[in-house]
């Protein structure tokens, strides 16, 4: 049976004055997922509302994305330090959401390398300010400390690291949750570190910044890594299996009832109402559903 440990930041961090309950949840040797709150961002929570992955090597570890802001990047440090001595090497930005990225200031500062794609990258550069602005009143003065950091190592399409005897292929296949979307795949362990790719016990948000044409395939490509071990942009560390039923078949039967509702005529305010009933066991469903059908019309409308 896994076994899995809540750590809470203020217990850790003495300075830290909000209580952030972060799970350590084992995937495999050496490998943890950090799963954050599904819920929205907030002053307890730092904007690590997302999960996030842990590798640790003989040489030291990467962490697949840095958390959500300065005092976010801080909790899941103190996270990390009990699960492992191994000082945190790489950090790799996973896509353009602030939890993916917004952290990496702290990180640079313990003299960590930052990883991401270069369409990443240019998400970051292009939303930071809005991101900053909306993190301001959601976490209002835990956002102390943040400021927009960039990647220093920038790739197009793949880029791979070798650490400790471990390879870890960063890969960047198209656009997904946001335009510069990655995953890293680590063969010798089985696991494949998906961001915003894969969605699990949640809803998938289809944002302004995503693409419903261009995630599916995304996801194939992510899924054909063959993987045993998953761990989510958001929820617990699962199968292939599970994300495919939460992410993929959500994202094509979403594309379905919006092709046929285009097909028939429909307006735009006929979106919501498309049958997403199958997924309603999904946490998020009823405040989500509707506007991710929106969004994809609008989307769709002119593919």
């Amino acid at each position: 049976m896994i076994r899995t440990l809540v750590v809470s930041a203020t217990l850790l961090l003495p300075g830290l004055a909000t209580a952030q309950a972060l799970e350590i949840q084992p995937v495999t040797d050496g490998v943890w997922a950090i799963v954050g709150e599904k819920q929205q961002r907030s002053p307890e929570n730092l904007a690590n509302n997302a999960t996030f992955g842990l590798i640790a090597t003989e040489d030291g570890a990467v962490l697949v994305d840095p958390g959500g802001s300065w005092k976010g990047a801080e909790a899941l440090h103190a996270a990390i330090r009990t699960v492992t001595d191994q000082p945190v090497k790489y950090v790799v930005n996973t896509g353009g959401q602030d939890h993916r990225w917004l952290g990496n200031g702290y990180w640079q500062a313990q003299g960590a390398v930052v990883i991401a794609s270069e369409d990443a990258v240019a998400d970051h550069q292009n939303r930071g300010s809005i991101q900053m602005t909306g993190l301001a009143q959601f976490l209002g003065a835990e956002l102390e400390g943040t400021e927009p950091a960039y990647a220093s190592v920038t790739f197009d399409d793949t880029y791979t690291l070798d650490l400790g005897g471990m390879t870890f292929e960063i890969v960047h296949p198209g656009a997904a949750h946001t335009p510069g979307d990655s995953f890293v795949w680590v063969p010798q362990r089985g696991t494949v570190f998906t961001g915003d790719i894969v969605y699990v016990e949640r809803i998938l948000g289809v944002g302004e910044q995503s693409s419903i044409a261009e995630w599916p395939e995304t996801f194939k490509a992510m899924e054909a890594t063959g993987a045993t071990h998953l761990v989510p942009g958001h929820g617990h560390a699962t199968t292939l299996d599970q994300a495919r039923a939460d992410t993929y078949d959500y994202l094509m039967n979403l594309r379905g009832k919006i092709g046929a509702l285009l097909d028939e005529g429909g307006d735009i305010m006929d979106a919501p109402a498309v049958d997403q009933s199958a997924f309603s066991y999904l946490e998020q469903f009823d405040s989500l559903a509707g506007r991710n059908a929106q969004t994809a019309y609008q989307q769709m409308e002119w593919e």
